[in-house]
């Protein structure tokens, strides 16, 4: 037996929620939202699509029903306003987790906290100060969408299947995230080996065209649609799958590093071993000394977001 609370039913939220049931991934999702309204009406319509699915207990709920929850998964967060500034935004959300986590943890010590709001590396580093807890119980989604973006648009290239490529996004979920490209293959075929040829070979041009894309996803998303949700909720579901089923999978999460490449006490985005317990192992990948330096700039950047907010 299994259960996710989910804290959080906007756009992101209630697309996770379905994911969740199209999976078929718990045998209890609970919704928590501060618009109970909302809430109560995407459980009605999630519990109306039971007998098509998977089954599953769906519910509204309170802080109370997190005391057996195997997963607790944060997506709640406040928009930013009209001329209010990133650290005055971020200071609010850091309010709004402030509460949220007390209240988590008010009724549950031994369960994983997964962290969707964004930023997302600022927020899980917070809600493991908030929390208290273990850091391999506090994962945030880390560069595991951007890694999916990544190979996506590598695959649409070479004219194969994305789950044929291999490839990875590292350091900040946001404009500083880092594609290390000394690791991408193709079926086993690293994309700049001389024996590639030109099919698998891609260009250092193509690969700064394949990156910018990917960095610049969500705003082309945003700029259509007003929102990204999709991707995100899978990419959410993908790490809930690895925990609950113990999965060991090797996943690009946020997670908080020590020694790695340099950097100390600071969440980010880098391959773990991802299980039941949580991250079980975070995995030195090498890299070259450029992608080294832009980690570490990436960290930086980071680090004074952090120092701004007095975290």
């Amino acid at each position: 037996m299994s259960k996710i609370v989910l804290v959080g039913c906007g756009q992101v939220g209630a697309t996770f929620a379905y994911t969740v049931l199209l999976k078929g991934l718990t045998n209890e999702l609970v919704v928590i939202d501060s618009n109970k309204e909302k809430a109560l009406g995407d459980v009605l319509d999630l519990n109306h699509g039971l007998m098509l699915a998977h089954p599953m207990k769906i519910g509204v709920g309170d802080y109370p029903d997190c005391a057996d929850a195997d997963l607790i998964v944060i997506s709640a967060g406040v928009a930013q306003r009209p001329g209010e500034t990133r650290i005055d935004l971020m200071s609010r959300n850091v309010a709004v987790f402030d509460e949220i986590i007390s209240q988590v943890t008010r009724y549950n010590r031994d369960g994983i906290l997964l962290i969707a709001t964004n930023p997302v590396d600022i927020l899980t580093q917070v809600a493991l100060k908030l929390s208290g807890w273990p850091a391999h119980r506090v994962i945030g989604s880390g560069t595991l969408l951007d890694s999916s973006r990544l190979r996506y648009l590598m695959a649409s290239r070479l004219g194969v299947d994305p789950r044929s490529v291999h490839g990875m996004v590292i350091g900040e979920h946001g404009d500083s995230e880092i594609a290390v490209w000394s690791a991408a293959s193709v079926g086993g075929v690293p994309i700049d080996s001389p024996e590639a040829g030109a099919r698998w070979h891609l260009s250092p041009e193509e690969r700064a065209e394949i990156y910018e894309e990917t960095r610049t996803a969500a705003y082309q998303i945003i700029a259509a649609k007003g929102a990204t949700y999709y991707a995100i909720a899978l990419a959410l579901a993908r790490i809930c799958e690895a925990v609950l089923r113990d999965q060991k999978s090797i996943l690009p999460v946020s997670t908080y590093l020590q020694d790695y490449h340099g950097i100390d006490g600071l969440c980010l985005g880098v391959p773990a071993v991802v299980g039941r317990r949580g991250v079980e192992e975070v995995v030195r990948i090498p890299l070259t000394a450029e992608e080294e330096r832009q980690l570490q700039a990436s960290a930086a950047k980071l680090r004074q977001f952090l120092d701004e907010i007095g975290f």
